[in-house]
């Protein structure tokens, strides 16, 4: 008898669920969005962005969200992690993984929320993007709403124009405090120059 794929789920919030790319595209499902319940927040200064904040896990400053997920099409735990690393261009220690046969004992607050909704799922396991937020050791202060606005506003055009469409394209499951005041910004609006404006 042959053993059956495995169900590997992968976790989104981000450009991945917009600009997979080729290569990680081909290995995935349809995106779903009844994930589990995430804290996540713009609060990671992108290296390949012009300096935009993109989004994060963020347990100290992210707001709870659904997030999106999608069935990996590979059939070991390894590959799809691979995948997801070179999607991301990093290195494994920030693509977290979870395998239902092997949790973690005891698991932190987000293990828990992944564990348990896996389990609901049926999955057996789960893969997702582990950056941390680098704020406050790139700009020298604490992350909050205000310190953010304050940051992209001194971003070269090309950055503000990134932050911008990053902002406007995630999905409209992100409803953090600083997505909302950026987008009551009217020079924050003027940024991007198609934004993708969802209710």
């Amino acid at each position: 008898m042959t053993k059956e794929k495995s169900q590997i789920a992968i976790l989104g919030w981000g450009s991945l669920l917009w600009e997979p790319g080729d290569d990680f595209g081909n290995w995935i499902e349809r995106w779903n969005l009844d994930g589990p319940s995430l804290h996540i927040e713009f609060s990671r200064i992108s290296g390949t962005r012009d300096g935009a904040l993109t989004l994060v896990l963020d347990a100290k400053n992210g707001t709870p969200a659904t997030v999106a997920w999608c069935f990996s099409k590979r059939a070991q735990l390894e590959d799809a992690i691979a995948d997801l690393r070179c999607r991301e261009s990093t290195n494994l220690a920030n693509i977290g993984h979870i395998s239902l046969s092997e949790k973690p004992s005891p698991p932190n607050d987000l293990e828990k929320a992944i564990i348990d909704w896996a389990t609901e799922k049926r999955l057996d396991a789960v893969v997702w993007t582990a950056l941390k937020s680098n704020f406050e050791e790139k700009v020298k202060k604490p992350f909050s709403t205000g310190n953010a606005i304050a940051y992209i506003r001194n971003l070269s055009v090309g950055g503000k124009v990134k932050a911008a469409e990053y902002v406007w394209k995630a999905p409209e499951f992100v409803r953090t405090p600083l997505r909302s005041a950026l987008q009551g910004e009217p020079w924050f609006s003027e940024a991007a120059p198609t934004p993708e404006k969802r209710q």
